[in-house]
């Protein structure tokens, strides 16, 4: 089955269509599906999510650099994007074009300490919110997903083996040190 250019961001229509097309039902048998947009209420859910996300980002010493000193702007595009992404209107697209997360989000330093404080205050934004088990859990699992994804620069690990001994390996000659024939 070919998708058409919005499935990419309604990743459950796909799962959805692939049920109905496998086990097909009359159509008076048919159940409606609603979008996670719909499950959540709409868009005052992401509203009130990003009002508590951004609340949190404004007094966090490691993600506050991030940002620019107003953040309506950053609040407003996050809101849009996940709205659209669950199933909401388009206006994201209409208004900053193709998401392209990675290249949106290069020119800033994102390492281990930036993904961690982005998943705890979005952590606790959804908690306040009041949602149910299974959408928080999606939720949570397409943020962690994407935070991942978003990581660009990865912090000097400071490796200590004087204390147990040479790597594994390490004794094996190296090509320079191999005999010629």
């Amino acid at each position: 089955m070919r998708h058409q250019w919005p499935y990419y961001h309604e990743p459950w229509r796909i799962i959805v269509d692939k049920a109905l097309n496998e086990r097909p039902q009359e159509p008076s048998r048919r159940v409606p599906v609603k979008s996670m947009y719909e499950r959540l209420g709409g868009m005052a859910f992401f509203e009130m999510l990003t009002e508590r996300f951004y609340g949190r980002v404004a007094t966090d010493e490691v993600l506050r650099a991030l940002y620019p000193g107003d953040l309506e702007a950053p609040r407003r595009h996050l809101c849009l994007f996940l709205a659209q992404f669950w199933g909401g209107p388009r206006d994201y697209d209409e208004l900053r074009g193709s998401p392209a997360l990675r290249a949106r989000h290069q020119p800033f330093r994102i390492g281990a300490r930036e993904h961690d404080a982005w998943i705890q205050h979005m952590t606790a934004a959804m908690q306040d919110t009041g949602i149910g088990a299974l959408e928080e859990t999606q939720l949570l699992s397409y943020f962690k997903s994407v935070a991942s994804h978003l990581v660009n620069t990865h912090d000097a690990i400071d490796l200590d083996v004087s204390e147990h001994g040479p790597a594994p390996g390490s004794d094996r000659p190296q090509p320079a040190d191999e005999p010629t024939r």
